[in-house]
């Protein structure tokens, strides 16, 4: 694989620009969280990934909102793509609407969302329909640009494609990705769909990062453990959303560009038999 196949931006189906590459933001902090965007924006991020259930998005804005007013030039909004998820007691039409109004006051100061999801397909069929029913309201009314969904397993996004008030496609899935978790089958599906996998947990919330395998390929590119784990799934053509709390470890995760892992490299690192979520799994409900 050539690193040219690694861009720094995909396109989503609507042919909005997204970065390749997100900060997670899952439980950092929120007393250091805008702290972490802002530095991380210093390091050349331009996308972050937060939610309702984090309790950090007023936090995410404000350091992106610091990044903006810093040099208003030219750090530019619409080069920062931000992306947050309505939380499972926001599902249903009446509560949706509500959820996206809450999440849209939070970054006042951002004015707009680049992308919203459905976090997960917990509160069944019909609700998760009259979610996505709310969501694509927003997206007429300009507030949220995309609109997509996590931990979705095939059945939920067929019941989506399928539904006869779909407008806007899921231009997004966002699911648990490692080499010990590659879920092969969904995600070729959704690309075959035209939806990008974002990867969520894709240094297994450092779980696997001693794996000797891993160990020794990191060795013979010169890289860290985590470094491999990122350009791994960029190799796959997914979207990562690595995390961190600390500020240290921000230049080395988005300095995945410029090194590639051989085909050899690759397989030895992955472990398609296995099954080892770090996180929920959900993408099996009803």
């Amino acid at each position: 694989m050539k690193m040219s196949s690694v861009p720094r931006y995909y396109k989503f189906s609507n042919g909005v620009k997204v970065p390749s590459l997100a900060l997670g933001t899952y439980d950092i902090p929120r007393n250091s969280t805008a702290s972490i965007v802002y530095q991380a924006l210093k390091c050349g991020y331009r996308h972050f990934d937060t939610a309702v259930l984090y309790g950090n998005e007023m936090e995410v804005g404000e350091g992106i909102y610091r990044w903006l007013k810093e040099d208003p030039v030219n750090n530019k909004r619409e080069d920062v793509f931000y992306t947050t998820k309505l939380w499972n007691s926001q599902n249903g039409y009446t509560q949706a609407k509500k959820g996206i109004a809450e999440c849209l006051d939070k970054i006042k100061k951002i004015g707009y969302i680049d992308l919203l999801l459905i976090h997960s397909p917990l509160s069944g069929p019909q609700k998760r329909l009259e979610t996505y029913k709310a969501m694509q309201e927003a997206v007429e009314m300009r507030s949220v640009k995309s609109i997509g969904v996590s931990n979705y397993g095939k059945h939920h996004i067929e019941e989506l494609l399928s539904w006869k008030d779909l407008v806007y496609k899921p231009v997004v899935n966002q699911i648990e990705i490692s080499p010990w978790c590659m879920r092969e089958e969904l995600a070729t599906w959704c690309q075959s769909k035209g939806i990008i996998v974002e990867d969520y947990a894709p240094l297994t919330h450092g779980y696997k990062l001693k794996d000797p395998e891993l160990v020794k390929v990191a060795h013979e590119v010169g890289r860290n453990t985590g470094q491999i784990l990122i350009r791994w799934s960029l190799q796959k053509g997914y979207l990562p959303l690595p995390k961190t709390k600390n500020p240290d470890r921000l230049p080395g995760n988005i300095d995945v560009y410029n090194f590639e892992l051989s085909p050899q490299q690759m397989e030895a690192i992955e472990h398609p038999e296995d099954y080892q979520p770090t996180d929920w799994e959900c993408t099996d409900a009803p």
